[in-house]
């Protein structure tokens, strides 16, 4: 179904090319009613969701009475308020559609027409309708008119809907509309990985909606109905980990059947005769039925005609049932597609409309059921036709990507309106090109595109598809023979991308990139690129003005492009600086030397190959000549790489300029002190070796407010250079949002406090930071000083304070004199490249620079990522969040044998055994993926899933002598193989991948540990890795496939057999690509949320709920309804609903954010099983206690098979199992989960932890309920002695433990005394009745609360003071743990403790 916008490629800026599912927009504007019935049957990616494209343009009206100062501050809110006013100004129209009731509709008078066309066609009543128009007062409506320029259009309008005349495209729609509502609840295309769609299960735990629907209204009451036993395989201990759960049986997926086929007919197209009749095409149906119809569409409708499948006859058939629409038409000619029809729209409608809306990005799922393959008309027009996308569509056939993805770069961006548009359009057109990137890339590796360069050999070919370049990772003409040949071919793709992301993230008016796309597919890494105007037509020689092709032999310049990369030199700290060209003249650059300028025929400045944006890493890049610190050569530094592309990460630099920030403030504070202090005495000698000292130790000054200092790359940094890795962009939005528990991978934890705090690196809390303020005598005024010099240029200060801020730049490698400005020069290192002798003292000072930054990554970040593991603000569960939280603090994943390393030396090993086991797991997969890309190229597409078996065979099976299976064609037709041989990508012999085995391969395995990560693993068969380092293979599968795009069928595998192999080629159901791009971001929504974030950590929940919900809008009007970033807005406001009383609401957005993680990251990503944690949490909270423990049950489940029991996580989520379980009264039950919780605290947090106090209190309440008072007694004790050694005699939570002792031992003395007296007395014993406790509800919540890190507290701002007070206090006292009730210190999105 595609809807009229499609005629407008993204690039024209006045209509706004509506956005994918736009409509399914939480936002209160769009009334309930229109949200329930418009949000899009988003099935195909041509969908264009309309409704709600109002948002933007109502925030428009605002934003002209605010002229825009929503950059101020006080801006900020007033603006909002105004924002609010307007969009509440919609309004009522009654809609008259042919033989149904006339219904209301509320409409906006931003919305265009075209929006309501297509909240029609998803309705249930009038879903069936494609072709028709809205007409007022016998007036037809344009389609592209808002709602507020169409005369007398108001309040009780009547808008009749009338039929429209078909055309061949209408025609071709309305079909592929009715295919679309035919194939709704059908989960194949998401199997498949097509049009976006992606698999959610939530709905089979909650039994359908959650609050929405009546069924669930029941309340606790009625306990005695829930059965709680696990399965066995969720239960603690169990050590078998099914596959088959992962994805639970919809009973709604069964499909119902309307039609058995629905298929264009072989007597297409029309001939002329018939064409002057009116007819546009044949189709050919069978129905349920079994009769074989075929119908002709013409310009007046679809009616039966004569012809059979061998006689054509035209002629209508009597009756010839006429109808306008296909639904009508069927529904009379059978009874079963009227019956099934009308029950699948119910059905449809009914589901969460988040089940439905297509996500941004396709995200592909790892295992499938096998499904049977129907037939459908439209898939197979879709792959065999030269459909790129859109083009019979779109006037003009193919788009021109280049030009739409520059063009809405242009957009104005003055103020909140444009802005919001204008990000809307780009991501919009990112999203696409991302897809077309995609399948061009696919289709050039299956060999579906003629090359450009036929003739060369395979690996040199390159292609143009959809005006889109690709190019394949191979080192063609020796380019890169002296960094590294293929090996780094392979490598400067992803560079350049993250060069793309870094300029396009500063995003300065007037530079052009080049939208870039990296796909791995089938062992082949390809480059999309879009096509610079006019750049085929010439040679590179003459069109490239700056920079170089040659690797700097010869090098221009241009002042244009000097003056437009002076404006990213300060963001991306790259400095600018002079290199000789080819006749020894210095030629001034700011980028590194491969970064080239080209003018297109459009007159644009572009800029590519942006391989070396990032200065290159000596840790990784061996110079003759040069020392590295003796700490970094004790560790083995510098090491051999397979390229000499090795750079530093984005985040990495920012780290450090913010670790020289502080360096350079504390330096000024000591001269400011030392010269205060000349003053007062003169006895200044020992002062000024003091200073002396200090810069010279200003390497890596170890101490630890330092290390600490370098955690935090400053948020607001972070946020703006978007750097976070493409895969699953949770960018520091998400961060910010990612629940305590979740902090994962979140840097410093209060990454999002008031700026002064972050400079500071990671404190846990502003007030922390103050102190380290203070405890730095003179740091103010240093401050103060610094900033004065910057505003003043320095004038009016006396000579002396000149002279400290000079020491100090000297002191931390400065560029400027006068203020603190660190840049790296990008082309230090680079072979070729030559610099001039008057700047001899800079390149020295650069490459001091560089290693002290290399230093600085293996002396800082390492140490300070384990220590956030250590205290669990970092908690990887998987690969990717573990690749995450390197990522964030700047590490490459090159590095991941040293933190491995690091962490085996860890006195405190035992408490990093997780993070361990995950670094390992994610070191052998990442291994195992090399050595498959090489393995992959080699094989020919018809052995791909014997070749891929065999591969996981050797990998995971137990079974000693796997042997492929060569498929026995390929024996028969080697002669004819011979001739097609050199077509395949890579050639090779095709069958040389059959006698790996798996002892070969992990011998490869090991050494490649060995050669690349610098990591030695002593084991030859998967049954000694799993038995040493504790890994569950069927982890291990997840990660490889994850890894290399593997699709698996899903069933239960046995890998421990010594007898037959674990999979047989028919258990590889897909190869899917794995694809890098760049994530365009939402600037002002991000805003919104930060300072929604920052009013939350200062109590101000009502102001912070308020600026988050307008932060969801915005978020929704540039990405759609489906993002990581709105999924993390959803999270925080549920927990602010949750937090202000509103249960109900706080599951409802849960629910969404759920419902999102499933989609937009996947079904078993270690966010979503967070998600369902939280969800559970708030289902308890509304008396839902079944779904709650099912939803509890699911996140084990999932935490299982992702990262085992033997998790940190794991402890909280046990002890959220056990307490709902004791709350239904369940004991022994309960006691099993909260027992295991209670190990795995004891082992992740150390025996005198407060978290293990309260894992004793929690086990001992549930002895008590069992009347067990010794056991209970035992288990208080314990908790006692805790706190008391923690937390001192007179603390409450002390006394509240002593108390509990008491009354345990009063209860235990009083059922000792019954007990004697039955001994005595026998039968006839007089018995006082004992108090047997079953919890009550609100008291489980509360210590639900408790361990999920939610405390209530009643916010005056006196009980605020006092609290502050309490928190400081608490910090002196010694930072040896957190109470675990004060959690909420630790988190970001929690309420305002701090």
């Amino acid at each position: 179904m595609v809807s009229k916008t499609d005629d407008i490629p993204a690039s024209v800026p006045n209509c706004n090319p509506v956005d994918l599912a736009d409509g399914a927009q939480d936002s209160k504007e769009t009334s309930k009613t229109r949200l329930k019935d418009s949000c899009g049957c988003g099935h195909s990616a041509d969908t264009a969701m309309v409704n709600g494209d109002g948002a933007h343009e109502r925030t428009d009206e605002a934003e002209s009475k605010q002229d825009g100062n929503s950059e101020t501050d006080g801006g900020e809110e007033s603006n909002e308020q105004e924002v609010i006013v307007i969009q509440d100004t919609g309004f009522t129209v009654k809609i008259q559609a042919p033989g149904t009731e006339p219904f209301d509709l509320q409409v906006s008078p931003q919305e265009m027409v075209q929006e309501i066309h297509q909240v029609l066609m998803d309705r249930e009543d009038t879903c069936h309708r494609t072709c028709f128009s809205l007409q007022l007062d016998g007036n037809v409506l344009d389609n592209f008119a808002e709602l507020k320029s169409i005369e007398g259009l108001q309040e009780g309008s009547l808008l009749k809907v009338v039929e429209e005349p078909y055309t061949v495209r209408e025609a071709r729609i309305h079909v592929r509309h009715i295919r679309d509502l035919l194939k709704s609840l059908d989960p194949s295309d998401a199997y498949n990985g097509v049009d976006c769609n992606s698999l959610s299960f939530l709905s089979i735990f909650t039994d359908g909606d959650l609050g929405d629907s009546g069924k669930r209204k029941k309340k606790g009451n009625e306990l005695e109905q829930i059965d709680c036993t696990p399965p066995e395989h969720i239960l603690p201990g169990s050590k078998d980990r099914p596959l088959v759960p992962l994805q639970p049986h919809n009973k709604d997926w069964k499909p119902m059947q309307c039609l058995k086929v629905l298929t264009m007919s072989g007597w297409n197209p029309p001939p002329g005769n018939r064409k002057m009749h009116g007819d546009l095409m044949y189709l050919y149906m069978v129905t349920v039925e079994e009769r074989h119809v075929s119908v002709t569409a013409s310009t007046r409708g679809f009616y039966l005609n004569q012809s059979t499948t061998y006689t054509f006859n035209p002629k209508p058939s009597n009756p010839s049932f006429l109808s306008h629409s296909l639904v009508e038409l069927l529904s009379q000619i059978s009874p079963a597609f009227k019956k099934n029809f009308t029950a699948l729209q119910k059905k449809r409608v009914q589901r969460h409309p988040f089940e439905r809306i297509a996500t941004p990005f396709q995200v592909y799922s790892w295992t499938a059921p096998q499904v049977d393959h129907a037939m459908d008309c439209v898939r197979a027009e879709d792959a065999y036709t030269s459909r790129l996308g859109y083009e019979e569509h779109i006037p003009g056939q193919t788009r021109d990507w280049n030009e739409e993805l520059q063009t809405t770069r242009e957009l104005p961006r003055k103020n909140l309106p444009e802005r919001l548009l204008r990000e809307r359009a780009i991501f919009k057109v990112h999203s696409d090109f991302a897809a077309a990137a995609t399948r061009g890339a696919m289709a050039v590796i299956d060999g579906n595109v003629m090359a450009i360069n036929p003739g060369e050999e395979t690996r040199m070919q390159m292609f143009i598809w959809n005006n889109i370049f690709f190019s394949l990772g191979f080192d063609v003409r020796d380019h890169y023979r002296e960094l590294g040949g293929d090996a780094a071919a392979h490598a400067a793709p992803t560079n350049d991308l993250n060069g793309v992301r870094a300029y396009g993230a500063v995003d300065v008016e007037g530079l052009y990139t080049l939208g870039t796309v990296v796909v791995d597919y089938r062992g082949y890494r390809v480059t999309a690129q879009s096509i610079i105007p006019g750049i085929l037509e010439r040679e590179q020689e003459q069109s490239v003005i700056y920079g170089s092709i040659d690797f700097g032999k010869t090098v221009v310049s241009h002042s244009k492009y000097l003056e437009l990369l002076e404006k990213t030199s300060r963001p991306l700290k790259v400095q600018s600086h002079n290199v000789l060209n080819e006749k020894n003249e210095a030629v001034e650059l700011c980028s590194s030397v491969e970064c080239k300028g080209i003018i297109g025929n459009d007159g644009r400045h572009y800029i590519l190959d942006l391989l070396r944006t990032f200065p290159p890493d000596l840790n990784f890049l061996p110079v003759d000549g040069e020392e590295l610190p003796p700490e970094s050569l004790r560790q083995g530094f510098p090491r051999q790489h397979r390229h000499r592309l090795a750079c530093l990460r984005q985040e990495l630099i920012e780290a450090f300029v913010e670790h020289r920030y502080l360096l350079f403030m504390k330096m000024a504070a000591l001269q400011l002190m030392q010269q205060k202090a000349n003053k007062d005495a003169k006895n200044d000698v020992p002062a000024i070796t003091e200073t002396a000292e200090t810069p010279s130790e200003s390497n890596a000054d170890t101490t630890q407010t330092q290390t600490t200092a370098s955690d935090s790359p400053s948020a607001t940094e972070v946020s703006t250079d978007s750097t976070s890795q493409t895969e699953n962009d949770t960018v520091a939005a998400s961060q910010a949002a990612t629940d305590g528990e979740e902090n994962h991978s979140k840097p410093a934890t209060n990454g999002h406090l008031e700026p002064a705090v972050t400079q500071n690196g990671e404190c846990k809390s502003p007030l922390e930071g103050k102190e380290l303020e203070e405890s730095i005598p003179g740091l103010a005024q240093a401050k103060e000083l610094a900033e004065t010099l910057v505003a003043e240029d320095g004038s009016c200060i006396d000579p002396k304070s000149r002279e400290v801020v000079l020491n100090a730049c000297k002191a931390v490698g400065s560029i400027s004199n006068t203020s603190f400005d660190i840049r790296f020069n990008p082309d230090i290192f680079s072979p070729g490249v030559r610099f001039p002798d008057d700047s001899a003292d800079d390149v020295q000072k650069q490459k001091q620079l560089l290693k002290d930054a290399a230093f600085f990554l293996v002396s800082c970040q390492i140490p300070s990522l384990v220590k956030d593991c250590l205290d669990h603000s970092a908690l990887p569960m998987d690969g990717a969040t573990l690749t995450e939280s390197l990522h964030q603090r700047g590490i490459n994943v090159r590095y991941l044998g040293t933190v491995l390393e690091f962490v085996d030396k860890t006195p405190a090993k035992a408490q990093l055994e997780h993070f361990y086991r995950i670094g390992i797991s994610e070191l052998i997969t990442r291994c195992a993926k090399h050595i498959f890309k090489t393995y992959l190229q080699g094989v020919e597409l018809s052995a791909l899933s014997a070749a891929v078996s065999h591969f996981l065979n050797c990998f995971l099976s137990s079974f000693p002598d796997s042997v492929a299976h060569l498929p026995p064609d390929e024996l028969v037709s080697r002669r004819k193989s011979r001739k097609r041989r050199n077509r395949v990508p890579g050639g090779g012999d095709n069958t040389a991948w059959a006698s790996l085995t798996p002892n070969e391969l992990w011998k490869n395995i090991a050494s490649e540990a060995k050669s690349y990560y610098h990591f030695t693993i002593e084991c030859e068969s998967v049954d000694q890795v799993v038995e040493k380092y504790g890994f569950q293979k069927t982890t291990l599968l997840r990660e490889i496939s994850v890894k290399t795009g593997i699709q698996i069928l899903i069933k239960e595998y046995n890998f421990d057999s010594r007898h037959k192999p674990a999979f047989t080629e028919e258990d590889i159901l897909n190869i899917f690509p794995v694809v890098k791009h760049v994530n365009p971001k939402a600037s002002d929504a991000f805003h919104f949320f930060q300072s929604g974030q920052a009013k939350v950590q200062q109590g101000f929940l009502k102001e912070g709920c308020e600026l988050i919900n307008e932060a969801l809008n915005l978020f929704n009007n540039v990405y759609g309804a489906m993002h990581v970033e709105i999924c993390a807005c959803l999270r925080l406001l549920a927990r602010l609903n949750y937090i202000m009383g509103d249960h109900p609401e706080a599951l409802s957005n849960q629910q969404k954010a759920v419902l999102m993680s499933e989609r937009v990251l996947g079904i078993e990503h270690p966010n979503t099983i967070q998600e369902y944690m939280h969800l559970s949490l708030y289902c308890f909270a509304n008396g839902q206690l079944s779904t709650a423990l099912k939803l509890l049950y699911r996140s084990r489940y999932l935490m299982l098979l992702v990262s085992g029991e033997n998790h940190p996580e794991m402890a909280l989520l046990d002890s959220n199992i056990g307490l709902v379980l004791h709350g239904v009264m369940e004991y022994d039950l309960s006691l099993r989960f909260l027992e295991n919780a209670l190990t795995i605290n004891t082992k992740y947090h150390g025996s005198r932890s407060l978290k293990v106090a309260l894992s004793h209190h929690l086990v001992a309440r549930v002895y008590e309920s069992k009347a067990e008072f010794r056991s209970a007694l035992q288990h208080e004790k314990e908790g006692y002695t805790i706190y008391k050694n923690q937390m001192g005699e007179a603390h409450e939570k002390t006394r509240e433990s002593s108390e509990y002792l008491k009354y345990l031992t009063q209860q235990a003395v009083a059922l000792q005394r019954t007990m004697n007296e039955i001994y005595k007395n026998g039968s006839n014993a007089s018995i006082t009745p004992l108090k047997f406790t079953a919890p009550s509800m609100a008291s489980v919540l509360e210590q639900l609360n408790i361990i999920n890190g939610i405390i209530f507290i009643p916010l005056s701002q006196k009980d605020l003071e006092n609290l502050k007070a309490e928190v400081q206090r608490r910090q002196q006292l010694g930072k040896s743990e957190e109470p675990t009730e004060d959690r909420p210190l630790e988190l970001e999105d929690k309420i305002p403790i701090d």
